[in-house]
């Protein structure tokens, strides 16, 4: 894992900071692991988002970020995303997506604080993930 690089990025910066990734395609759950985990973050995954939402209601601590796919089978990323605020309105959200773009959130009472396209480089999930958690 030495070998990954993610420009920018310092081994342990992420201070242990919590991150659930949800997404149902498990080799993007493996990517977002090896790409944040050499950098001090832990990492929860799930490929159901309705095991997320139940982990997360019950969770303490809870998690510092929250990662999610737009395009699940069961439901998508934006109604994740309300039923997250509802439980946590300061919660930090990153909706990544390969099917879809920003104007899917537009119009919506609960929004992600960012938005990243698909397909994006190990550097530029870490430099995002970095901005929202110092956010905080």
């Amino acid at each position: 894992m030495s070998e990954i690089k993610t420009n920018n990025s310092q081994p342990g910066e992420g201070s242990g900071a919590l991150i659930y990734v949800v997404d149902d395609e498990p080799m993007l759950l493996e990517l977002a692991t090896v790409i944040l985990e050499p950098n001090g973050y832990r990492i929860k995954t799930f490929r159901d988002p309705e095991v997320a939402l139940q982990t997360f209601a019950a969770a303490n601590p809870r998690p510092d970020l929250l990662i999610t796919d737009y395009a699940m089978h069961t439901m998508n990323g934006m109604e994740l995303i309300e039923q997250f605020r509802r439980l946590e309105p300061c919660l930090r959200i990153l909706l990544v997506s390969g099917t879809v773009g920003e104007d899917i959130f537009q119009s919506s009472p609960s929004k992600p604080d960012y938005f990243l396209a698909k397909p994006y480089q190990a550097h530029q999930l870490c430099d995002i993930v970095r901005n929202l958690l110092t956010k905080k």
